[in-house]
């Protein structure tokens, strides 16, 4: 479990077929075999650790449906150790399981920082609400803004220099993972409706 904080940033130092390598000065030491990291949001199992680096193995299905597959040695990416019990829970409820990913589709310099537009796929627009939560890139954010095609962050500087929302552009692919707590409203609500035919 995370709260979509960002610990560091990292850098890819290697990305082969069912494995990737990061380099992390920061995060890496804390590190153990078999622990759990969000790269990007999604997390991965630490499978090995050389000096600041950490390996993990990841399924062509991962690769797939995130945003890590497009990922070359050099890039950077968002990293988050997992919440403990001694700490703040600071951002929100993450679990690090990427629900989908969507593209930037404009950035705009505002007073005190940015504000970001990315898409809103269909499948996911009944969990995400103004002033709600939403993970992009494993960050945890507040919709400022939203209509059925898009939704909207306000980046503060803080968060501009501490994590990939510094580097987004138009056409960036981000992960996108939805508020934990909203899902399962959902789910009680849905299971709670009278069905077709009931009375």
């Amino acid at each position: 479990m995370f709260t979509g904080i960002v610990s560091a940033l990292g850098r890819v130092a290697e990305k082969a077929p069912g494995r990737l390598a990061v380099e992390s000065p920061a995060v890496t030491p804390g590190l153990a075999v078999g622990g759990s990291v969000a790269v990007n949001g999604a997390c991965l199992t630490v499978t090995e650790v050389e000096g600041d680096v950490f390996f993990a193995d990841v399924v062509p299905e991962t690769f797939a449906r995130t945003n890590l597959g497009q990922l070359a040695t050099g890039s950077q990416v968002n990293l988050e150790t997992p919440v403990t019990l001694q700490q703040p829970l600071d951002g929100h409820l993450v679990q690090g399981h990427v629900d989908g990913t969507a593209r930037v589709l404009a950035v705009s310099e505002v007073e005190l920082g940015r504000e970001v537009t990315i898409e809103l796929p269909k499948a996911l627009a009944r969990f995400v609400a103004e002033k709600g939560s939403i993970a992009v890139d494993g960050t945890s954010l507040t919709v400022a803004g939203l209509d059925e095609v898009s939704f909207t962050v306000a980046l503060i500087p803080t968060t501009l220099s501490g994590s990939l929302a510094g580097s987004y552009q138009p056409g960036r692919v981000v992960n996108l993972e939805v508020d934990l707590l909203a899902r399962y409203a959902e789910r009680l609500v849905r299971a709670t409706k009278p069905q077709v035919g009931e009375n």
